[in-house]
């Protein structure tokens, strides 16, 4: 709408164009509103663009001005247009994702989450080995859940083993077991995690540290879902669907030689890569504000975006 400040005879107040202003605003917030005012240095006409006026342009204007202002505006309100539409795309397939699939409390507001998530839930029922890639505290974990929780044996257990965690002399008992005596300290037999996983999913975080002997013995299991317990002969058999994950750059160890290449190949039959939060920042105050209210702390990556680009928006709801 262009609109007169003034437009009844022998009136130069501005009261009734400040009037008609505000009554358009009331019943139409979104429509822009160009004012025409020979007062163009009244305080008035400031606090009307402050109040929601999209420009004003003072008598006589120029009619060059006046047509690039309605050019702009109306470029403004086709992008708008094109970013409610995509909002409320996102809207929609956010909410299918919520009502066909257990995400597992997910908290993601960034369209490369959702890409990455809506793969997840749809390799979930594929009975094949999937590697999660990414940074630390990008939620490597919580995606090896959500595959679980939607998979076919979403009934079976869930069991994880941090392949950093352990001595290298400990990853084959832990892997597989152990039998009274196989090694010092071990006075009675033992579950591996691959027993305690069958017909479910074991999820093994931190591959990328799994040692020479535990990568050679991994890959036969995968190749035969038959092991034997450290210290026995007797193999047995197990299903198990292998998750795994790592920050660790694998291609770059298999040409190194320190992590085999048949079995990365047989861990990464789908490969899901999570980007980090910098590359995700619509995730950021989602996250932060989940955080805060569970009393957890941010993660230093998170907390180092945050510094970096806080954004109104962001400081007001961790001020609040």
């Amino acid at each position: 709408m262009i609109q007169d400040m003034n437009f009844s005879a022998d009136t130069t107040s501005g009261e009734e164009g400040q009037a008609l202003f505000k009554a358009i605003r009331s019943e139409h917030p979104d429509l822009p509103v160009i004012l025409l005012t020979a007062w163009t240095h009244l305080a008035s006409a400031v606090d009307l663009v402050k109040a929601g006026a999209a420009d004003y342009l003072g008598k006589p204007w120029d009619d060059r001005k006046l047509l690039a202002a309605v050019g702009n505006l109306l470029e403004l309100g086709q992008a708008n247009r094109a970013l409610a539409q995509q909002a409320g795309r996102e809207r929609r397939q956010r909410h299918e994702l919520e009502r066909q699939y257990d995400l597992r409390g997910l908290v993601w507001a960034d369209p490369a989450t959702e890409r990455v998530l809506s793969l997840a839930c749809q390799v979930a029922r594929a009975d094949v080995p999937v590697l999660i890639t990414g940074p630390n505290g990008t939620g490597k974990e919580r995606f090896a859940e959500i595959i679980q929780a939607n998979s076919l044996v979403k009934d079976g257990p869930f069991v994880t083993l941090n392949c950093g965690a352990l001595p290298s002399e400990l990853i084959e008992a832990e892997l597989f077991g152990a039998e009274a005596g196989a090694y010092t300290g071990a006075g009675k037999a033992r579950e591996g995690k691959f027993e305690a996983a069958d017909g479910g999913t074991l999820f093994l975080d931190e591959i990328g540290n799994l040692p020479p002997a535990g990568q050679m013995k991994l890959l036969r299991v995968l190749e035969t879902g038959r092991f034997a317990r450290l210290g026995s002969n007797k193999e047995r058999q197990v299903t198990v669907r292998v998750i795994s994950a790592t920050n660790a750059d694998l291609p770059g160890m298999i040409r190194a030689g320190s992590f085999r290449e048949d079995l990365y190949y047989r861990l990464n039959l789908i490969e899901l890569r999570l980007p980090p939060l910098a590359e995700r920042p619509r995730d950021i105050l989602p996250l932060a504000l989940s955080f805060l209210a569970s009393g957890k702390q941010l993660s230093d990556e998170a907390a180092t975006v945050l510094q970096r680009h806080p954004g109104p928006a962001t400081c007001a709801s961790l001020r609040t």
